[in-house]
């Protein structure tokens, strides 16, 4: 049988669906991975020593791309009431932008920000689309995303979201991430919740998945689509 159509076979079987996420779904749209990030905080520039070039390596970026289908399709899971929640290790908001509301970003992202001098917090990634860094204002000091005043730590709220999710899916999506950081939540599955990844590379995930798709997530969810969308029609 067809990879994709048992894919759409498990959904339709399946009463409670995890997405967890990493930067594959992003990069095919022009996303900016981790290590892009930490190379920006390293590299100065023109947000001075506590952003270093942040803005113009991750933020210009960030905001000149879009989510990916595959990002449109996960929320539209989630509108259909079947997929309960989605796990990521992305910091760029694009669940978020792409409509989905039950989302657990475990190591933080630029929704959840602080700043460095006084710890208020400004929440909301909106305050990133600015060409100067945001100040407080309160003490003016330097408004600083999770993952950098955090040290790319984890997001204790959302870690309870994910554990609690995954803990009663029966079908676990994994799409685009090599890591199951397996004490923060992965741990934490139902053992007979059915696992399917969707990844063109060869990860950790490939020994314990009941089925791997070796394509980009983009190109999965449109076939995807079009055979759920038949389904439905007949």
């Amino acid at each position: 049988m067809d990879k994709i159509q048992q894919l759409a076979d498990y959904i339709d079987r399946s009463g409670s669906i995890v997405a967890t996420t990493g930067a594959g779904i992003s990069v095919g749209g022009g996303g900016v991975t981790y290590g892009q990030m930490r190379t920006a905080r390293r590299g100065g520039g023109r947000w001075g020593s506590g952003a270093g070039s942040f803005l113009p390596t991750f933020l210009e970026t960030m905001f000149s791309y879009q989510p990916s289908f595959a990002h449109y399709a996960l929320a539209d899971l989630e509108a259909e009431g079947k997929l309960a929640g989605i796990i990521t290790t992305n910091v760029d908001c694009m669940h978020t932008i792409a409509g989905s509301k039950n989302v657990a970003e475990i190591q933080g992202s630029l929704q959840v920000n602080c700043c460095a001098k006084c710890g208020r917090h400004y929440d909301g990634y909106e305050i990133w689309k600015q060409d100067e860094l945001p100040r407080c204002d309160a003490c003016g000091g330097e408004i600083l995303p999770w993952p950098l005043y955090s040290h790319i730590g984890l997001w204790d709220a959302d870690v309870r979201k994910a554990r609690e999710w995954i803990a009663q899916a029966d079908l676990i999506l994994v799409i685009g991430t090599r890591g199951n950081y397996g004490d923060v939540y992965w741990n934490y599955r139902r053992r007979d919740a059915a696992i399917v990844q969707i990844n063109p590379g060869h990860t950790g995930f490939d020994s314990v998945a009941d089925l791997n798709i070796r394509q980009g997530s983009d190109d999965v969810f449109q076939r995807l689509k079009k055979i759920r969308n038949t389904t439905d029609g007949m």
